[in-house]
């Protein structure tokens, strides 16, 4: 299940890419417009700014921005960066493998056969999008 940061901040990055100036935005207009709490949307534009994805400027007329092109924003990416590994097992992830400790053989277990199928489907259908793909 998606957790309710990587969702909202898809949710902020979108409405940052609709933009059409492309000024910075108040957190507090972000946070009313996703209907998002403010402190946690605090802490997800944070992350995203230090990812290299978000431009901040400070006092007034302040606020968030892109420092990015939405085509140059991979959904891959951005949802690494918030939810972490595609593969919902450990065994079937190819950036943070761990062997299962009921296990006794990777090569002719059914559900890590099954849960590789769902990350390559799930990480096709994310490197194939970018911000700008799903925002407009």
């Amino acid at each position: 299940m998606l957790s309710k940061k990587t969702k909202y901040g898809i949710k902020a990055l979108t409405f940052l890419a609709r933009q059409e100036d492309q000024k910075p935005v108040a957190i507090a207009d972000i946070a009313k417009s996703e209907n998002i709490s403010i402190k946690f949307l605090e802490s997800i534009l944070l992350l995203l700014r230090h990812s290299g994805f978000l431009g901040a400027k400070k006092g007034k007329g302040g606020g968030y921005y892109l420092i990015k092109d939405p085509k140059e924003i991979n959904m891959a990416k951005v949802y690494r960066i918030l939810e972490g590994p595609i593969a919902l097992l450990p065994c079937a992830s190819h950036n943070f493998y761990e062997k299962c400790d009921d296990c006794t053989d990777e090569g002719t277990c059914a559900v890590r056969k099954l849960m590789a199928e769902v990350r390559d489907n799930t990480l096709m259908i994310l490197e194939n999008n970018s911000l700008a793909d799903i925002a407009f």
